[in-house]
């Protein structure tokens, strides 16, 4: 069994080496100002050039304006766009239209009728990326990367015609009990890497592939 591990909020180089050694699939980059993970689209595009060819880059935004997708798609170049806003599948349908770039769009979780509404993205999205909805005064407030999660079991016997994503409060300790739970196939992990909000830590993201690479049984 493979499972593909994407690496989010990347703002180092040693994070980001610490990723790709790790046999990190995707390494992502967020361009969410609010967030302690966010870089300016020219950093990230720097940092980038370390991981081509080695893993899918992707690059996280929030109900971004044209603006910053003209730029993100013309100075990073992504692999794919990950979409972690309100975005309507309709809106999902166009960016993913004017850019010719694959889009993973978040869907934030927190009962079965979350999971069923995200079939909606289904003739919108190229991959779909659920992650916890955290409820009233609980993670940091943001889009993403609050150390939630929510009932994996949600996701046995899924039903979709994308690829899943499982995200939300993963980290070493809990990842194998998530996989096995859940039946995913890929993971994204971000907080559950670090020390501090929007800290990544190289032993961390280590320890997190590491556990993957166990589940999937393949020795560390």
């Amino acid at each position: 069994m493979h499972v593909d591990v994407k690496i989010c909020g990347l703002k180092t180089p040693e994070a980001l080496d610490a990723a790709l050694a790790g046999g990190a699939a995707y390494v992502g980059f967020v361009f969410f100002p609010p967030s302690p993970r966010s870089l300016a689209v020219a950093q990230a595009a720097k940092l980038a050039e370390r991981a081509k060819g080695k893993a899918k880059i992707v690059a996280l935004s929030v109900d971004a304006d044209a603006a910053l997708l003209d730029e993100i798609a013309s100075v990073l170049k992504p692999d794919v766009m990950q979409l972690h806003g309100g975005e309507t599948p309709e809106k999902v349908r166009e960016i993913r239209k004017a850019y010719g770039i694959p889009v993973m769009k978040a869907v934030k979780i927190g009962g079965r009728d979350d999971i069923e509404a995200a079939s909606a993205y289904e003739n919108a999205a190229d991959m779909l990326l659920l992650d916890a909805k955290p409820r009233p005064g609980e993670g940091l407030g943001l889009p993403g990367g609050n150390g939630v999660s929510f009932d994996w079991r949600l996701m046995q016997g899924l039903d979709l015609k994308l690829p899943v994503m499982l995200s939300g409060g993963l980290d070493a300790s809990n990842v194998a009990a998530a996989i096995s739970m859940s039946g995913a196939r890929a993971v994204d992990v971000s907080s559950g890497v670090e020390t501090a909000p929007g800290v990544k830590d190289v032993k961390l993201i280590q320890d997190f592939l590491a556990a993957v690479r166990i589940i999937e049984g393949v020795p560390a």
